[in-house]
């Protein structure tokens, strides 16, 4: 054998090493795209309004219906026509290929027979679940105990942080149909998807730009929720919370001492303020550990771009505006106008 041959690099070994990684690589990313398995049972899910692509191959993978979301998103998105799948209800398998779901999910979806059920701004999990219910859609003791289990809470999915102890704030209340007797953890997965495309998606910008995580926002907002009474009022509430977080004075929030309480009172009383909780806002500066109801959009709006001012108190008048002063003579002041005009009211005929 020559000098020269003798010299001679491996480069072919190489080569075929890469080939064959390459090789390897490609059967495995091939395997995504194939069915889960061929007597995978059928599942029913739901596809919120406004999902995207990523968002759906999240749900298919969940239930068991695609091997990968990344696969499905990919393939959507390659065959063209991802923007014409349609919300609503499915029945769909993992024995399906990758062309029959999406065929699916473009045509019609199941006609929508569920119970319409309207969950209010404002509602806590605890009114949620007693409404769904009433309405024969989902056991209320179940629906709370998932809601509120930290092991069911860390098997969900979602394109933003979830909490760790409780969904309370979390579940978008909104108009929905479900049939009776639904599975709670559905409901509860179709409401948090909800959430996540009205609100924590296309707002994730500007809660990034607010200096706020989700949760200290969504907090504010169901605490504005709670509070404001009139529209036009959102956005100043969310101010005098502000100023008053950074000014380190205690919120004083009398919707906090009734969610420590665990109940609904038309008057807060005196002793009612010396709660125990992490929630009382008399007793505890800063916010609480949590929202205390389901804000609607107009609260996560109002949390996200509060007015700015120099306001740190405001009192309710009788109609349920508000009258915001920056000191706390000015506010003691306010109370007493407040008062006399509710005085007043009372006197009249027929007042």
């Amino acid at each position: 054998m020559s000098r020269k041959a003798k010299k001679k690099k491996p480069y072919g070994g190489i080569i075929l090493a890469g080939l064959c990684c390459l090789g390897v690589f490609g059967l495995w990313a091939r395997s995504l795209f194939l069915p889960v398995a061929p007597d995978a049972k059928p599942a029913a899910i739901v596809i919120p309004k406004g999902a995207t692509p990523e968002r759906i191959g999240t749900i298919l993978e969940s239930h068991g219906i695609v091997r990968s979301a990344t696969a499905f998103r990919f393939y959507a998105r390659y065959q063209g026509g991802a923007e014409r799948i349609r919300a609503g209800h499915y029945t769909l398998s993992g024995s399906m290929s990758l062309a029959r779901i999406l065929q699916q999910l473009k045509s019609s979806p199941q006609a929508d027979t569920g119970v319409r059920v309207t969950i209010p701004e404002g509602f806590t999990l605890k009114k949620i679940a007693e409404t769904l219910q009433n309405k024969k859609i989902a056991d209320a003791d179940e629906f709370l105990r998932l809601a509120t289990d930290k092991a069911t809470l860390a098997r969900l999915t979602a394109d933003f942080p979830l909490p760790k102890e409780t969904l309370e704030g979390y579940l978008y209340p909104d108009t929905y149909r479900f049939k009776p007797n639904t599975p709670p953890l559905r409901v509860i997965e179709e409401m948090l998807a909800n959430f996540e495309n009205r609100f924590a998606r296309p707002y994730q910008q500007a809660i990034a730009d607010g200096g706020r995580d989700l949760h200290k926002i969504i907090t504010i907002a169901s605490l504005i929720e709670r509070e404001a009474q009139v529209p036009q009022d959102r956005a100043q509430i969310a101010g005098v919370i502000k100023n008053r977080l950074e000014q380190k004075m205690r919120l004083q929030i009398d919707a906090t001492v009734l969610y420590a309480l665990g109940k609904h009172k038309d008057r807060v009383l005196y002793k009612d303020l010396e709660v125990e909780s992490a929630y009382n806002t008399y007793r505890h500066t800063g916010l609480p550990p949590g929202p205390i109801a389901s804000p609607g959009m107009a609260s996560l709006e109002a949390a996200l771009k509060p007015t700015e001012s120099t306001a740190l108190y405001y009192v309710a008048r009788a109609d349920g505006s508000h009258v915001f002063t920056r000191t706390l003579a000015e506010h003691e002041e306010a109370k007493k106008r407040v008062r006399a005009a509710r005085r007043r009211t009372e006197e009249r005929p027929g007042g």
